[in-house]
């Protein structure tokens, strides 16, 4: 009876895998997650964008896959931070040291506020694949650099996805 109590109580609490805090300021992690969440935030607001001003119907199912997987990813990210005790974001230019803050240019993705359609669709591929490249370099980073078991996982979910993500958006260049 008391094995059942608790695998109803297991059952009840959602199963959910609750972050490790024994990585707590672990500086490999911690400096990952920092660059990568406002990363993912700048693609975030890149893609979403596609669902008024693509005109391809390819790349806007492709834009909300994106959207949508990397929100899921920023909440974990954030959760993961967020149980360590450690900040959001890091502090100004502390990543300087080992190259900086990878984002796409503020500026080209302001441009693409300003294109529909066929433009759009061209103009968001080209600055997508370079943005998902610069998450393929941070996760290969992390994956071989890391210390926690469950953010290494992570970079390399990235590092595949976005790679499929770059082959597929170059196929879809040649198209529209």
């Amino acid at each position: 009876m008391r094995i059942l109590l608790l695998l109803l109580a297991f059952v009840v609490s959602g199963c959910a895998p609750q972050p490790d805090t024994t990585l707590r300021g672990d500086p490999l992690d911690v400096m990952f997650l920092q660059m990568m969440i406002p990363h993912h935030e700048q693609g975030v607001s890149m893609v979403a964008l596609a669902a008024q001003r693509a005109q391809d119907d390819d790349v806007r199912m492709l834009a909300a896959a994106i959207e949508s997987t990397q929100a899921t990813e920023l909440g974990t990210m954030k959760d993961w931070l967020t149980a360590w005790g450690e900040p959001l974001t890091a502090p100004p230019d502390s990543h300087a040291g080992h190259g900086g803050m990878r984002r796409s240019d503020p500026e080209e993705i302001g441009r693409l506020t300003a294109l529909h359609g066929k433009e759009f669709d061209q103009r968001l591929l080209n600055v997508l694949i370079a943005h998902q490249d610069d998450a393929v370099q941070m996760a290969r980073w992390e994956a071989g650099s890391g210390a926690h078991e469950e953010v290494k996982g992570l970079a390399g979910r990235i590092e595949k996805s976005r790679a499929a993500q770059i082959d597929m958006m170059k196929r879809f260049l040649d198209r529209v």
